[in-house]
């Protein structure tokens, strides 16, 4: 029986030990798929640099593209959807009631947009009916 409790203890001293190195190598797996997602961005980025299709000159572009990647590498860029679906939320937060709901509204999609960031800004547009009082 004493054998037994052992047994347990051990096992049990085992799995706590390896238990942060399972959560070490995890992060480092996930870092990995970051890191693999940040190279693919700046690919794409370059890409759109060399194509001519980018706002600015081409120098410019890819130095921009050279800084997102290195934030990003470093994690202190995170630009995913859903970090772009926070930004987008956030820009209805200082408003309330109907003026809020009808933000965030036009925020997920609903009504139409016109221009571009590099026009000079996006006009978002949807015709809500408001009841008369």
């Amino acid at each position: 029986m004493n054998t037994r409790l052992i047994s347990l203890a051990t096992a049990a001293l085992c799995a706590c030990l390896a238990l942060p190195s399972f959560a070490a190598g995890t992060r480092a797996k996930a870092a990995s798929g970051a890191s693999a997602e940040a190279q693919a961005q700046y690919k794409r980025d370059l890409a759109v640099c060399d194509s001519n299709r980018a706002t600015e000159d081409r120098a410019t572009c890819r130095t921009e593209a050279q800084r997102a990647y290195a934030e990003a590498r470093a994690g202190n860029f995170a630009g995913t959807q859903d970090q772009y679906a926070r930004n987008a939320r956030a820009r209805c937060d200082a408003l309330q009631g109907i003026d809020r709901t009808a933000c965030e509204e036009r925020m997920s999609g609903q009504g139409s947009a016109s221009g571009s960031v590099g026009g000079g800004g996006i006009l978002r547009e949807r015709t809500m009916t408001v009841p008369a009082k």
